[in-house]
């Protein structure tokens, strides 16, 4: 029994060993840059999205690639809802707002589970990473699933990215999984860029900060663990309302206070991967 289990712990150390895999680039793109949370519900599509236009607003070409494979949610935040054109080989990615986008969710109907087992989600993430034509992009924000499964090993093995965005609330149950994600992420040898502290606090109209999910949680768990703290996003209804209607904060008011927090974070990641 004793050698059983000895030989059982041998294999998934084996499995969990960081091996030097090839890493392919995403054609079309200079640098890819995963937007990663550990846990679900804690805002990283609407951070991704938005910080594709805010990027786009420091004179950059963006793509936005939705990788989320079992809860894609682009199409309803970008408020688009076509079919991509293909050749028979690539995909094309829709474009809007002068950015370019592609999704799992612009090929199937937005009311259909995506109830998918290991090989289908490689295969689709293959699909997503080497069967789209990117047009020249300076920046690819490739919006990843909750969690540390197979599509998070499935791109640490096989798709070069230039670094990790971690997106948190402040939250100790979230911030558990924060830590896991972060080694996940050492172990995989994908650089992290910095750590997110989202929907941060709410400020009621007497400008008071109210820390819901507690308080400064993120930019201890950085420290802890020698990551930078990119910022602060604070609990906003205008950032949700603008998401829920296809028009993503940063591109409709750029001079928004929100906005310009994330202007500072596209501007710390692009100084970090140039």
């Amino acid at each position: 029994m004793s050698e059983n289990k000895a030989k059982i712990s041998d294999s998934l150390r084996e499995k969990a060993t960081p091996k030097n895999f090839k890493k392919n680039p995403i054609k079309g793109t200079k640098f890819a840059i995963m937007i990663s949370s550990a846990k679900g519900g804690v805002g990283k599509s609407t951070f991704a999205i938005n910080l594709t236009f805010a990027l786009q607003k420091i004179g950059k070409r963006v793509g936005l690639l939705d990788a989320d494979i079992h809860g894609p949610s682009l199409p309803k935040m970008i408020g688009l809802n076509e079919k991509p054109k293909t050749d028979g080989k690539f995909l094309f990615p829709l474009e809007k707002y002068g950015a370019q986008f592609m999704s799992l969710g612009f090929l199937v109907n937005d009311k259909t589970p995506m109830i998918w087992r290991g090989p289908m989600v490689i295969s689709a993430i293959k699909t997503l990473t080497e069967k789209v034509s990117w047009k020249d992009l300076d920046f690819l924000v490739i919006d990843m699933p909750p969690g540390t499964g197979d599509t998070q090993l499935t791109f640490a093995q096989d798709v070069k990215i230039d670094g990790a965005v971690i997106i948190s609330t402040p939250q100790e149950l979230a911030l558990m999984d924060v830590q896991r994600g972060i080694q996940m992420f050492d172990k995989t040898k994908i650089k992290i860029i910095g750590l997110v502290d989202n929907m941060s606090f709410f400020e009621s109209k007497d400008g008071e900060k109210h820390y819901i999910f507690g308080e400064g949680g993120v930019e201890k768990t950085a420290k802890e663990f020698n990551k930078k703290f990119l910022g602060k996003i604070p609990i906003s209804k205008k950032l949700r309302e603008s998401a829920d209607l296809g028009l993503p904060l940063t591109y409709k008011e750029p001079d928004h206070e929100i906005s310009k927090v994330f202007a500072e974070i596209a501007n710390k990641i692009m100084k970090d991967v140039l």
